[in-house]
Order: C-alpha cells, then structure tokens, then sequence
C-alpha cells in the first residue's frame, strides 16, 4: 500500500539512487548464513535469521559486531570479519535475488515527462566487490551508472558524501535526486544531501523507517513508480 507524506515532483527527479540489501535483493539468508558459519568456526552458537536480519543496514563490519554481541577485543571482531566475508564470498548467490517488480519499477522510471532519460545508481554500505558481483550476477549492473558500496569512501551512509558523489558525477542538484532504501540509514541520507526518499517497508530494515519519516512510504517494489509519478497523477 502507497502511503505519500510529501508529494514528489517527478518532472524534477533526475536521478535514483538505490540503496541494495532490502531494496533491490532479498539477501538475508546468504548474509545470516554466513554470519553463523561465521560464529560456529569461532566456538559460538549460532543465531536465528530474524535476529541476524535485524543486525544489517551499517555495513559487514557492524553486522559482525552486532552478531558477536559487541566485544571490547578488535581482534574478535577483526577476525569475524575476515571469517564472515570469506565465507560470504562464496556463498553470496545460494539463495539472493531480486525483489518482484524491481526490474519493471526501474524501467517504468527511467523515462521523465520531457522525455528525457534519468540516471540510476546504488549506494550501498555492503563492501564494493559482493554489491557489484551481485548486482552483475542478478542482471542488475546495466541499470546502472554507477555502483559504490560500504568502502568507496571513507565514511558510510548516513553520511551523505556517498549520495553527494553521485549527484556531483550524475551533473544534478539534491532537489533532482531521489534515494530508494528500507532503513532510516537512507532517509538520513537522503535527508543530509538535501534529496527526496522513498522508504521500502518490504526490505530488511523496514523496522527502523519508523524512526525518520520518508516523503512516500511502499509495501512493494512495484509501487515506486506510482510513488514518485503521485504528484503527477493528482494534477
């Protein structure tokens, strides 16, 4: 269900940023694998999926603190890391795929009203090398522009210096750029660059948009277009 706070102008819009994880994929039973594959080689009981989906938005590095209950020793979370990314590596595309309606949604928003072409891109806070094999393996990579991931830069989402990137290199100013996430990493992103969001209640931190409100609010991929042309139609 399309639930629209702010209106946004889709005449306006002239780039769509993704974020990946929850947005674009369903990922979590590869990264929950992969975190308990993780925690067994280390000694430790391994975690239900649910609980391990809370844990993802911020990053591998966060997700594996989070999944070691947050220790004192960098070494612990140090060598989880390298244990969690090894093993995710390998196992990244046992059972990832894109969300119904992603690809139809992306297609149906390419075009703008002039008929003009609006660019695409992912900015993810998952490291650069699973997003863009993912996004590549998932048919996902020639939409797009450009893909950065969790270290492109120095600082993660919600930092905006990702999204500023990407506005500064698409040529566009942050009132043409709309950002599409499921967590309120996203829409403090979106909001730091001065850009609209759209918040996907589907994904897998859907949870957390309640802390920070999005200007539209959907339940399926399908509805991004009719959540960005809304403005439009009530004309």
């Amino acid at each position: 269900m399309l639930h629209v706070l702010n209106p946004i102008p889709a005449e306006a819009i002239r780039l769509i940023v993704f974020d990946l994880d929850g947005t674009l994929i369903d990922s979590q039973k590869d990264l929950a694998n992969s975190i308990n594959a993780m925690l067994t080689q280390m000694g430790r009981q391994p975690l239900p999926e649910e609980v391990i989906g809370t844990y993802i938005g911020d990053g591998a590095g966060m997700l594996v603190r989070r999944a070691l209950g947050d220790p004192d020793d960098e070494h612990v979370v140090e060598d989880g890391l390298n244990r969690f990314l090894a093993y995710y590596r390998e196992h990244k595309l046992d059972h990832t795929y894109v969300y119904p309606g992603v690809f139809e949604s992306i297609d149906a928003m390419r075009a703008m009203p002039d008929g003009a072409t609006r660019s695409m891109a992912v900015l993810t806070n998952k490291p650069i090398g699973p997003s863009r094999a993912i996004c590549e393996a998932l048919g996902l990579s020639e939409h797009f522009f450009q893909i950065y991931g969790g270290n492109s830069f120095a600082t993660k989402k919600p930092d905006p210096e990702g999204l500023n990137t990407l506005i500064a290199e698409a040529g566009v100013a942050p009132y043409e750029t709309l950002m599409i996430g499921d967590s309120d990493v996203d829409v403090l992103t979106a909001r730091r660059a001065g850009a609209w969001v759209i918040g996907c209640r589907f994904g897998l931190s859907s949870h957390t948009l309640e802390n920070i409100p999005s200007d539209c609010l959907v339940d399926l991929a399908s509805e991004w277009a009719t959540a960005l042309h809304f403005a439009t139609k009530q004309k």
